[in-house]
């Protein structure tokens, strides 16, 4: 009679290992984790991914490092911590706050190239409050600086409006940043309605739109 085998003796790091993969697979799956649980994950994991292409864009975008030089140039230094990647609501994906610091909303972008631009976008309001010390309670000034980040940080490329069903093969460009910028400044507290916001924006048009500083021409 052969003798009884035994059971093979269990490795601590194995198990560990082991239990990791599980707890791993749980998160990913959502099997055997609460609603909470499963949504505190995931939005740990936007923000470990905003982080990394947040890093990555300080240190080798060309928009990013071009317009992080002219604010530096222009006295107002922007360190890396003074731009965040947070949880916003559905409606916006960044954000620029006038005491000198961007919000990423860290939920909200599908591709680096994407974050790209919106940080470039928030960049460019940074520069024109430090250039130009501007009033954004001031209808035309917001206006202004509206036209001017969403036609040179790329938001208006050909490709992003293709995705939100706005292509169009006369002045494309022209009418995403004039009707981006229209929505941003129907946002002002100030703002009474559309039609304000339409006229500030026709109002500062020109100069605007034409005025590219620090770029030499629209990126």
């Amino acid at each position: 009679m052969d003798p009884p085998s035994s059971a093979p003796a269990t490795n601590p790091s194995e198990s560990r290992a082991f239990r990791r993969w599980l707890k791993k697979a749980s998160l990913v799956t959502g099997l055997g984790l609460t609603a909470e649980e499963r949504e505190r994950y995931l939005e740990e994991q936007k923000h470990v991914r905003c982080e990394k292409w947040k890093a990555e864009l300080l240190s080798y975008s060309p928009p990013v490092v071009f317009m992080l030089k002219h604010l530096r140039l222009s006295g107002c230094a922007v360190p890396p911590s003074n731009i965040v990647c947070g949880s916003c609501d559905s409606t916006r994906s960044g954000g620029f706050h006038p005491s000198g610091a961007i919000v990423l909303c860290q939920g909200h972008f599908g591709s680096k190239r994407h974050m790209q631009d919106t940080l470039t976008h928030e960049l460019i309001h940074m520069y024109d409050h430090c250039k130009f010390n501007l009033d954004w309670y001031n209808l035309r000034h917001h206006a202004c600086s509206e036209i001017r980040a969403n036609s040179l940080s790329g938001d208006c490329r050909f490709m992003r409006e293709v995705g939100r069903g706005n292509a169009s093969f006369s002045k494309q460009h022209q009418a995403c940043v004039r009707r981006r910028a229209i929505l941003s400044v129907r946002e002002n507290p100030k703002c009474p309605d559309e039609a304000a916001a339409e006229r500030a924006v026709n109002e500062v048009w020109e100069s605007c739109f034409n005025d590219t500083r620090p770029f030499d021409e629209i990126y």
